[in-house]
């Protein structure tokens, strides 16, 4: 792809791994850790759609303790102010796939601004890339505060576009969510999928124009193309 200019990147479960907090709910909630870190990750997407649906915007904190409070309720767990907390902090402090410092040097030294585009608030962006150490790997950290809605509303994917001064055609938008490519690729990105855990695509008229297992491969499979 020799006419990309800038890449793109969605920040939860492409660059970071969600479930760094399992390890913190296993704590509190023992043999159940992941059960927890997993349903409360998708009741987190589903009330961003949902408030989006609505029009009744909140920011990603807000979002995430609401769906982990729904999480204990369901499971029926116990979650004190505390627990509440330090589970919420948690996801300030994601770990990054391991592979993703390495693949993100290899990106910046071909001259290519890397950005991330994300539902999360300025402060949760900026709170998980700083933490592991990689602020400097960033031209660009955009968050869906500046619209007031999540993605995959084409509001959110514009944002990138105006931010990096770049026709969307020059942009590689990469994501490990199905989702988040189908909607990067409605608005007219190419879109390079991260498929991790041999997944299946959305049903949604789209298809991603690369597929790789990480964001490692990224440099020689899809830009070499």
């Amino acid at each position: 792809m020799k006419d990309i200019r800038g890449i793109v990147f969605d920040l939860y479960g492409t660059l970071y791994d969600v479930h760094t907090v399992a390890t913190l709910c296993e704590k509190y909630y023992p043999q159940r850790g992941r059960e927890v870190s997993v349903v409360w990750r998708q009741k987190q997407l589903e009330y961003t759609w949902l408030r989006s649906l609505m029009n009744q915007y909140v920011n990603f904190e807000r979002a995430t303790e609401d769906a982990l409070v729904f999480t204990c309720r369901y499971l029926g767990l116990e979650i004190s102010t505390a627990r509440k907390e330090a589970l919420c902090e948690a996801y300030l402090r994601l770990s990054p796939f391991p592979e993703v410092p390495d693949a993100l040097r290899e990106l910046r030294a071909r001259g290519l601004p890397l950005a991330i585009l994300s539902n999360g608030s300025i402060n949760s962006i900026d709170s998980v890339v700083r933490n592991s150490g990689l602020t400097e790997s960033f031209a660009h950290l955009i968050s869906v505060d500046d619209v007031q809605i999540f993605k995959p509303s084409r509001l959110v994917y514009e944002l990138a576009e105006r931010k990096l001064g770049l026709h969307r055609s020059e942009i590689l938008f990469v994501s490990s969510n199905a989702w988040d490519v189908t909607g990067a690729a409605y608005y007219g990105y190419p879109t390079c999928w991260v498929n991790r855990g041999a997944g299946t695509f959305e049903e949604m008229d789209q298809r991603p124009a690369h597929e790789v297992t990480g964001v490692n491969m990224i440099a020689a499979q899809v830009l070499s193309a």
